[in-house]
């Protein structure tokens, strides 16, 4: 597997944001976020991921695009972890909910829990559809 990052692995579309946000389940380990919808996006890649430092948190954009570079780098090294139980495609949206700036193994750490918890998930949700069937 490969550890870059690159465009077509980016969450670009106005139109996927906002269908994430209106229909997304969502999953947490402070400081993270996880918004996530199952969705067919065309891709090789089998996620479409963005992140977000929201203004009301941190107010300097220098600190707030830090951390989105610390979490894109966090992303970019544990990607494989979220791509092994997959079997369709997801469009992912990652927020950052503290108001101070975290470290880089405090924020490995808190996404390595989002994954798990985002597995533990995606297996209730499977078998829930399936026994509703």
């Amino acid at each position: 597997m490969s550890y870059t990052l690159g465009k077509e692995e980016k969450l670009k579309s106005k139109k996927l944001i906002e269908q994430l946000f209106a229909e997304g389940n969502h999953v947490k380990s402070f400081p993270l976020r996880l918004i996530y919808l199952p969705i067919h996006h065309g891709a090789e890649f089998p996620i479409k991921t963005g992140f977000s430092v929201p203004k009301r948190n941190v107010k300097l954009a220098v600190n707030r695009n830090r951390i989105k570079r610390l979490m894109r780098e966090v992303y970019r090294i544990n990607k494989h972890f979220f791509t092994k139980n997959l079997n369709e495609q997801y469009i992912f949206m990652f927020i950052y909910m503290a108001k101070e700036e975290i470290n880089y193994v405090d924020l490995e750490a808190s996404l390595k829990k989002v994954i798990s918890k985002f597995d533990t998930k995606i297996k209730e949700d499977e078998t829930s559809n399936l026994k509703g069937i």
